[in-house]
């Protein structure tokens, strides 16, 4: 294994060690060790004929240093730590506007638990990182090879369980408060460079001394300044730069703690890649002093045996991947939801793209930037693309020369205390101040004389000259923050929004999966920049323009498939059998771009995702009958698909075959009461399977009937269903067959004890005809009667008003029951007892309400004064069976009575017919009786009789 044998360059800073060691613990112990074991970390990794470039993940000062190192040392292949099957997506970044993210997306897993569906994996990346900068390199550098040399996507969820913890609860509320920083969804992150502290006691001994709030605060003041340089002090060499990375990454390494599972998957991390970069070496014969290795600082500190060029081979091998299908491509990304994902803090990458900014214009380092690159300056990309011409070649071959102790230098040096810039912080404290007054705050130039001053001050507390942005925040929000916030933003995020805002990227045309490129190409004729942030109108007249049909189409499809807002409906429905003529939309496919990306890996058109998505939710193993019948009706609403239709239905029939519950119940009357009028409508015959499921739905909830009435966990308006379902489909089902004799059996088979079911059982009777009308209101008044049971009457009045979608023609009977309890009971019983009908009507009954209100309007009198006179319907006497009302002449009254007294119309009727007959006059008599029509014409019955008489 290479690096075994120490080299005398870091013998001065060995013998330092050691001596310290020897003042702090009073002799040799574990702290020797772990000194000594840095440095020979750091030394191991200079020593390596293939250079290693070791980063932190979206750090300036390394992008800083590798565009630099880049240019000096111009490497004929640049290894780098990503997933390597993501490498055939690097190139379409130059058609994308950074932050963006590389995905690997998997929606059916094969050799994975079914639970952890959809596995996804994601790798952001922004310019003012390093890895950008050897990719930009690597692809516009002819000659140049780039090797992604990490564990594939598959491998991360082969060897990696942190997937399977809870998200954490500041990640969900950033989530929540920012909806930016859920741009990656659930999806797995992957970062170049995870440079943090595994020791919790020792982040928070670094913290605390180093007199800051958070990680990234640390990390800015303590390594990215002293590295990158101030202006105040210059950027530090190659040599010095790769030491101290190289000593960072090994004291966070050496001061882990023992979690085996993390570092086991560490070690295999650095052995694929040791073994990927060995295997090119080998099969390409590239020389290695030609390549650069850029990788995190944890990893580049490595003491597994693999490591380096010749390092020990044949030990670790590489397992297969699992038959999972792997879908790839580019979302959107943002600094909020970078930061979301690794735990950053907020603001910490915009701070870092402005400290980015700074370092290019201090040290007039050229930065490489993708030609094309969306976004991009086009004086950067026209330079870009003249240097493309010219190759990387040895024609100013740079030789390393043997590796020098600069770490020591570097460690004994003070630190070069930045001046403080003036005008810098008081245009900040101007700005925040114009910002937070756009806000809503009462800021005035007071506040920024306080703000500047606080920063100051601040920045002395915590032993720097020179207030940092994280300063500048802390003052602001101190000077200017009050207890409420008056508008959308406080001033935390003002002034991260001021100090470069949360920059959101997109991914371009060119880049996009193909049937995103085809939704927008669908969309074309809206003639609006859909792919554009934020929420544009459409308006969309198919009366005038018949074209646009088929953008509604699309429309409509991408309402039922991505989330809400995505395709927002104003003006417009869709439903069976109707189609608006004019829709309004408000469309942010822009915003939602990742999410359309997603539906692209699921297919090559929209029309194929969500026949896919329906067949999934209809063959599903939590799949239920009414999910079976939405499916059926998604397809002919969007699909217009009788083929899928007419397959979905026939799986209803096996579905609710082997349904043994009721708590679809309402949903599946619902659907199917819409189905068969959207047949009967639009079909010349109804559906062969729409057929069946009527006949076996019939006889399926007869059987159930008599359990869910005594079912504890069945509600009433489960039981109402089942009901409606019998009655409205019962001519239907006798129709095909189907006996009534099993619905009665059924009814009279159940004995419910609930009070809600038991007058639910009752109508159900009445529309049987073994309860007559008379009856129920006779059970009724027993109730109201019964003192005992005047508690419980709400409920039954619960199952009355459920009783009116299987049996609406009761409406009348449940407004006379509730007016019966308002006219019978004393104020002591009513007043305490109307609050429990008003809550269990609004709870169990609230979407049957209005047919008992409109019933109601129709029996009681509109006007307030015919309320004293009025006589209600159910009080009205009876009319005696048999009586018949009779004329002034004692005559009861024949024939139509209007017409002769109005004979206009007749005579203008007849006059057109030709009839010149005259009007019939009465004699007076006494009404015939009998049949009239067979005395006055009985050739008809002569005929019969002689037919009769033959047989």
């Amino acid at each position: 294994m290479s690096g075994d044998r120490e080299s005398t360059s870091f013998a001065a800073l060995r013998g330092q060690l050691q001596e310290a060691a020897a003042v702090f613990a009073g002799g040799p112990d574990a702290l020797e060790g772990v000194l000594l074991g840095l440095v020979d970390d750091v030394d191991r990794a200079v020593r390596e004929p293939l250079e290693i470039f070791p980063v932190c993940h979206h750090s300036p000062a390394s992008a800083t240093a590798m565009a630099r190192r880049l240019r000096e040392k111009q490497p004929k292949v640049v290894y780098l730590e990503l997933c390597e099957d993501l490498a055939p997506l690097l190139a379409e970044l130059r058609n994308c506007r950074l932050p963006v993210a590389v995905q690997a997306f998997a929606g059916d897993v094969d050799g994975f638990p079914k639970e952890w569906a959809p596995l996804s994996v994601v790798a952001p990346i922004t310019e003012a990182s390093a890895e950008y900068q050897a990719i930009a390199y690597a692809l516009d550098t002819p000659g140049v090879e780039l090797v992604l040399v990490d564990r594939s996507a598959d491998h991360v969820f082969q060897w990696d369980g942190r997937h399977e913890q809870p998200p954490d609860e500041d990640d969900t509320a950033q989530d929540a408060r920012d909806p930016e920083a859920g741009l990656h969804g659930e999806a797995v992150g992957v970062e170049i460079g995870d440079l943090r502290p595994r020791f919790a006691e020792l982040e928070e001994h670094l913290l605390r001394h180093g007199k800051v709030r958070h990680w990234s605060e640390w990390w800015h003041q303590y390594v990215e300044v002293p590295l990158g340089g101030s202006s105040g002090d210059a950027a530090v060499d190659h040599d010095t730069y790769r030491q101290v990375m190289f000593l960072v990454g090994s004291l966070f390494r050496r001061l882990a703690p023992g979690d085996g599972a993390r570092v086991r998957v560490d070690e295999d991390r650095e052995r694929y890649m040791w073994t990927r970069m060995r295997e090119h070496l080998d099969a390409t014969g590239t020389d290695p002093a030609d390549c650069l290795y850029v990788c995190g600082a944890f990893h580049a500190a490595s003491r597994v045996e693999e490591f380096g060029v010749r390092g020990r081979t044949g030990s670790f091998t590489i397992t297969p991947r699992t038959a999972t299908s792997w879908q790839y491509g580019l979302i959107p990304s943002s600094h909020a939801a970078i930061e979301a994902q690794f735990g950053l803090a907020a603001g910490s990458v915009s701070i870092a793209s402005t400290e980015w900014a700074k370092a290019l214009k201090r040290t007039r380092v050229k930065p490489y930037r993708l030609a094309g690159q969306a976004g991009a300056k086009k004086a950067a990309a026209t330079k870009a693309v003249a240097k493309k011409a010219a190759p990387a070649g040895p024609a100013a071959p740079v030789v390393a020369p043997a590796a020098a102790d600069r770490l020591s230098g570097f460690l004994r040096r003070s630190p070069v205390l930045d001046a403080l810039d003036e005008a810098e912080l008081l245009g900040w404290s101007v700005e925040i101040v114009r910002a937070a007054r756009r806000g809503g705050y009462l800021a005035s130039t007071a506040d920024a004389v306080a703000v500047f001053e606080t920063s100051i001050l601040l920045a002395g507390m915590r032993d720097r000259a020179k207030p940092t942005p994280y300063d500048f925040q802390d003052a602001a929000v101190t000077c200017i923050e009050k207890d409420v916030v008056p508008g959308r933003r406080d001033v935390r995020r003002l002034v991260e929004i001021m100090m470069g805002g949360d920059r959101i990227g997109q991914v371009g045309y060119e880049a996009l999966p193909p049937l995103a490129r085809d939704v927008h190409d669908r969309l074309e004729p809206l003639g609006l920049r859909l792919q554009q942030r934020g929420v544009r109108r459409a308006l969309l007249d198919m009366a005038s323009r018949p074209e646009l049909r088929a953008c509604s189409d699309v429309l409509w499809m991408l309402r039922r498939l991505m989330p809400h807002g995505a395709a927002r409906t104003v003006m417009g429905e869709r439903r069976l059998g109707e189609r608006s003529i004019q829709e309004s939309w408000d469309l942010a496919l822009g915003t939602h771009q990742r999410a359309l990306i997603e539906l692209g890996y699921e297919g090559v058109s929209i029309e194929q995702v969500l026949e896919q998505r329906l067949r999934r939710d209809a063959y599903g193993p939590s799949a239920t009958t009414a999910t079976v019948l939405a499916a059926v009706e998604d397809a002919t609403l969007y699909l217009g698909s009788r083929r899928l239709a007419d397959e979905l239905g026939t799986h209803a029939l096996k579905v609710l075959a082997a349904e043994r519950g009721v708590d679809g119940a309402p949903e599946v009357l619902r659907r199917v009461r819409a189905l068969l009028a959207y047949y009967r409508t639009s079909e010349p015959v109804l559906p062969s399977w729409i057929e069946s499921f009527v006949k076996s739905g019939y006889a399926h909830y007869c059987t159930l009937l008599p359990t869910a009435f005594q079912d504890e966990d069945a509600t009433v308006g489960q039981v109402a269903a089942m009901l409606g379902f019998l009655f409205s489909m019962e001519s239907l089902a006798l129709s095909l067959g189907c006996d009534r004799t099993q619905l009665e059996l059924a009814v009279g088979q159940s004995h419910p004890e609930e009070p809600s079911k038991t007058a639910l059982l009752w109508a159900a009777q009445v529309q049987l005809g073994t309860l007559s009308r008379e009856e129920l209101r006779g059970r009724c008044d027993a109730l109201l009667a019964d003192p005992l049971v005047v508690p419980a009457y709400p409920r039954y009045l619960s199952g009355f008003v459920h009783a009116l979608e299987p049996v609406p023609g009761l409406a009348d009977v449940v407004v006379e029951a509730v007016s019966n309890a308002f006219g019978r009971l004393p104020d002591a019983v009513l007043l305490p007892w109307l609050p429990l009908l008003i809550t269990t009507l609004r709870s169990n009954a609230a979407e049957l309400a209005p047919l008992l209100i409109r019933e109601a309007g129709r029996i009681f009198p509109g006007r307030l004064a015919a309320l004293d006179a009025w006589v209600p319907p159910w009080r009205t006497p009876p009319v005696v069976p048999g009586s018949r009302r009779t004329d002034s002449g004692g005559h009861a009254p024949r024939g139509a009575a209007l017409l002769p007294l109005h004979p206009a119309a007749c005579d203008a009727l007849a006059g057109l017919l030709g009839c010149d007959d005259g009007w019939t006059t009465d004699s007076g008599g006494p009404p015939e009786r009998g049949a009239l029509l067979t005395a006055r014409h009985p050739e008809s019955a002569k005929a019969w009789e002689a037919v009769l008489a033959r047989a």
